[in-house]
């Protein structure tokens, strides 16, 4: 692993580990009507897949073992670029979805660096 790797990984769980405490006992109805609330998960990701890109091109070996980082790295461009037309139906789903894996993944790869 390379050795900047680990701040990068660290970088995306702390991340990961925000939405999870965000949207902790919360409901898709309270995410889509509190618009500080969206922006605040929003932007956790936005780090979760900046992090997860630039491990990829820092270290390729590593980032090949995160199943799912191309689609969190699409999923942050959207976020970022795509912001006028983002479907919160879609983040709510990647939390319940996706982000447990992704934290377990994440905390495999650090408990290895």
């Amino acid at each position: 692993m390379h050795p900047d790797a680990g701040k990068l990984l660290w970088d995306a769980r702390q991340a990961a580990e925000r939405v999870a405490r965000f949207t902790a006992g919360k409901t898709f109805a309270e995410y889509e009507a509190d618009e500080y609330f969206r922006s605040a998960v929003e932007r956790q990701f936005e780090i979760i897949g900046e992090a997860l890109n630039q491990l990829s091109r820092l270290d390729a070996a590593t980032a090949a073992t995160i199943a799912e980082l191309p689609r969190v790295v699409a999923f942050r461009n959207v976020l970022i670029h795509g912001y006028a037309s983002v479907d919160n139906r879609i983040v709510w789903g990647v939390i319940e979805g996706s982000l447990a894996s992704l934290r377990i993944a994440l905390s495999r790869l650090l408990a290895q660096s």
